[in-house]
């Protein structure tokens, strides 16, 4: 019988639970195949008795990520990894936006602060840029929007927020406020084996200020229709990624976007390794998630 690990962590937010591995693990093992979630960082897990292992919730990466890095390359000597580390490597840090940017892709105008010398000078000079308009400031590893908030450009909050990513040896992204993204529309697109699966609104996630709307990291995902340029642009950029990796079509991805007034149709994230698919809403893509993983077997 073959063996498929589902890669997940030990803890997650009650308001922010993996929906997705529960119904990935039915589907494989009603096609009989031995399917079990393991935790990433369990040291008492034998990795190289699985055939494969597929990457789907390992949401504490962002505090360890060296020690994420260096597990997936060793298991992958081990067995086999889906997405490939090699893409998974490429796509933990979001300064991937930028190379898919030179490669004719549409995204969100985003300045990088990096640690080091002069960081408070750059800061505060990035920031000024903006004057009291909203920005959004975030690190360039991250999941669940951690360290993540929506501040005027001019207040302490965004100096505070920019300094402590910063403090960390961390980059720092300073983005302009998208007012759409604020009406809730960013819209999420789903692939598996490069085809869209479905698409999903997620709704508005930041308060202005700081924090979240509602106090927490809370999706609030609906099935909504992709449009035909939307489809073309989530394909392009899958194209992209192919471009700039050399890799293969990947098991799985998301391509989240936005449809701006004063930036035209932008990505926001390409994600590569861990997004959640929202398999409860979506009851035959559970079944075609499972296939595809059984063809790679």
């Amino acid at each position: 019988m073959a063996r498929v690990g589902i890669v997940v962590t030990d803890s997650y937010p009650i308001e922010d639970p993996d929906v997705d591995t529960p119904r990935l693990l039915t589907a494989l093992r009603e096609r009989g195949v031995g399917a079990e979630a393991v935790v990433w960082h369990d040291a008492a897990v034998a990795w190289s008795d699985f055939d494969v292992l597929v990457l789907r919730s390992p949401w504490d990466y962002p505090s360890r990520v060296a020690e994420f890095e260096a597990w997936f390359t060793e298991v992958a000597m081990l067995t086999r990894v889906l997405n490939e580390p090699a893409l998974v490597h490429w796509n933990l840090d979001k300064r991937y936006l930028a190379a898919l940017a030179e490669r004719g892709i549409g995204v969100v105008p985003t300045r990088y602060l990096e640690p080091g010398d002069g960081e408070v000078e750059e800061a505060g000079s990035a920031l000024a840029e903006h004057g009291d308009g909203w920005v959004v400031v975030k690190p360039s590893v991250s999941a669940g929007a951690h360290d993540t908030a929506l501040v005027q450009a001019g207040s302490a909050e965004a100096r505070d927020l920019v300094a402590r990513i910063l403090g960390r040896g961390a980059t720092a992204m300073l983005q302009p406020e998208v007012p759409e993204l604020s009406r809730g529309l960013e819209k999420a697109l789903y692939l598996i084996d490069g085809e869209i699966t479905h698409a999903i609104a997620k709704g508005a996630l930041l308060e202005r200020g700081g924090g979240f709307i509602g106090g927490a990291y809370q999706e609030t995902p609906q099935i909504v229709a992709a449009d035909d340029d939307e489809i073309a642009f989530a394909r392009a950029v899958m194209a992209a990624v192919a471009a700039e990796t050399g890799l293969d079509v990947p098991l799985y991805a998301r391509i989240d976007t936005v449809r701006s007034a004063e930036h035209g149709l932008v990505l926001l994230e390409a994600e590569m390794f861990e997004p959640t698919f929202n398999l409860h809403l979506v009851p035959d893509v559970v079944e075609t998630f499972a296939d595809a993983v059984l063809a790679r077997l």
